[in-house]
């Protein structure tokens, strides 16, 4: 295992010249020795050639790749150690289950008694004991799926276990059990994994560390915790959590901040958004409530839907131009369509966003409405 280090940028262009001309923006990322990351973002992000340049079945066109000391940049995934794990099963049908677990092992000599006690290790942990015996042939999807999944684990001395969507194919009420699983492998064998998903539940589930990307940027590394409660950008308050988050055009006046033509008193970072004049504040549907008209951190807006998800209440309510969501007690009085109300939405949990769509300097920290 190695600790990676990744200091480049990539594009398929011979010649780019634009941002848009990159597959992968310039950045700086580390993935720590034994960690579990997820590399998080919509199609078309840059996730899996992030997750290749590591592999190095793809050089990048700028910068290096290290790991731990060693310069990795022009070598081969073989030279480099790496396992990887694709969106659809490798297997060889025509071996047993145990064959395809071991072949790993056997292509690089390792003793016949130490490749019995890993694959049995590994299946122990996919739960494919009692199917050691049997044709990968005969098997489902989702049992093809584990094999792979087995063959990169069942080295003991890769660099790190890459795996990109490896759910794909794997039916939903299996997925939670196979996120468990990898989870708990994770634990037992220490291993440096990086996991490619689109599927925020996926990610938040599974890794230590999420990188959440968009466009070619890694826009925010951080903990499920740091992403839902302070999102770095607007992406990743917008795609982490559903719904995402609620976002209002808010400005400073001389009597506080103004949204939607009602002005709120000015909460605690006062300098740093009155140094931004102009900013978006940003509020989760689960931290905003229903409010008394003379609450000096709310907004009057109307009630256009309502929904019954059985733990909770979804309130939609239009606040001037924009949509404002709310998760509301299930047991609370709820109110009709049509109705004006008065939603609570700088409290401790509000962030704060410039003209660039990152969290305003100054206001990064939790921020109090005065008393």
């Amino acid at each position: 295992m190695a600790r990676i280090a990744l200091d480049l940028a990539h594009s398929y262009l011979r010649n780019p010249q634009r941002d848009e001309d990159y597959a992968l923006l310039p950045l700086r990322m580390t993935f720590e020795d034994g960690g579990a990351y997820a590399l998080l973002g919509p199609s078309g992000c840059g996730k899996t050639t992030l997750l290749n340049l590591v592999s190095g079945l793809v050089s990048p066109s700028q910068g290096t790749v290290t790991f731990g000391e060693r310069d990795v940049t022009r070598q081969s995934p073989q030279q480099r150690n790496i396992a990887q794990v694709f969106q659809f099963p490798v297997i060889y049908d025509t071996m047993t289950v145990a064959e395809n677990l071991a072949f790993p092992l056997r292509n690089r000599g390792v003793p016949a008694d130490r490749i019995r006690q890993r694959v049995g290790k590994v299946a122990e942990m996919l739960e494919l004991s009692g199917q050691l015996d049997l044709r990968a042939s005969g098997l489902a999807a989702d049992a093809k799926q584990k094999i792979s999944l087995g063959r990169g684990l069942v080295r003991e001395d890769v660099s790190a276990v890459l795996f990109d969507e490896p759910l794909t194919v794997i039916d939903p009420h299996l997925k939670w059990q196979l996120r468990r699983k990898l989870k708990q492998i994770h634990q037992e064998l220490a291993l440096t994994l990086i996991y490619v998903t689109h599927d925020q539940v996926e990610a938040l589930t599974f890794a230590q560390q999420v990188v959440v990307m968009t466009r070619g940027r890694a826009v925010q590394v951080g903990t499920a915790s740091e992403l839902f409660e302070r999102p770095r950008h607007t992406f990743v308050g917008n795609f982490i959590g559903s719904p995402g988050m609620n976002f209002l055009a808010a400005r400073c006046s001389g009597r506080g901040i103004e949204v939607a033509g009602h002005t709120l008193q000015m909460p605690a970072p006062a300098a740093a958004l009155s140094a931004a004049g102009e900013f978006t504040l940003g509020v989760r549907p689960e931290y905003v409530s229903l409010a008394a008209a003379d609450d000096p951190a709310a907004v009057p807006a109307k009630v256009v839907q309502r929904q019954d998800i059985g733990t909770y209440w979804l309130l939609t309510a239009r606040c001037g131009e924009a949509l404002l969501r709310a998760r509301l007690d299930p047991e609370s009085a709820v109110p009709g369509l049509g109705e004006q109300v008065w939603l609570k939405v700088v409290g401790p949990h509000t962030c704060y966003y410039g003209r660039d769509e990152e969290l305003i300097a100054g206001a990064e920290r939790v921020a109090e409405v005065p008393a």
